[in-house]
């Protein structure tokens, strides 16, 4: 794969605080610039802001991918193998609650791998991934 370029993505959080806590305690990502309202924090590599914004009702919806239901809207990152399991045991000690548990899906298959999801404390659904073979990352 050539170099990826960082992506931006701004979510709406309802607890600033709480919130700002679980990326850069619970997920260990390095905060950056902040002010009453947003908070900058390198996401892996990647640029991700939350943003204060009112809570609200919204309607949860989910599509079944290999049998689970998977979180719609959700966002994540694609890990090394080994760095995914190590960090899907480090969220286990910290009794992150799954929507889906870590596992590995399309074993043996073109795709095959490691998956997860939870939620951040506003609702915010994030998926963390591995595959057995990065070079399957778009494969059909």
């Amino acid at each position: 794969m050539s170099s990826i370029q960082p992506f931006h993505l701004a979510i709406p959080v309802y607890n600033l605080d709480t919130c700002r806590t679980f990326y850069r305690d619970i997920l260990g990502c390095e905060e950056g610039r902040s002010s009453e309202h947003w908070v900058d924090f390198n996401f892996f590599g990647h640029q991700l802001v939350i943003h204060y914004k009112p809570k609200s009702e919204e309607e949860l919806h989910t599509n079944s991918v290999d049998g689970k239901d998977v979180p719609v809207p959700h966002f994540g990152v694609v890990l090394q193998w080994d760095i995914f399991h190590a960090f899907a045991e480090n969220l286990k000690t910290k009794n992150i609650k799954f929507v889906i548990e870590p596992y590995v899906r399309f074993e043996g298959l073109v795709g095959e791998q490691a998956t997860m999801f939870f939620y951040d404390p506003s609702g915010n659904a994030l998926e963390f991934k591995a595959f057995k073979d990065i070079t399957q990352l778009f494969a059909k």
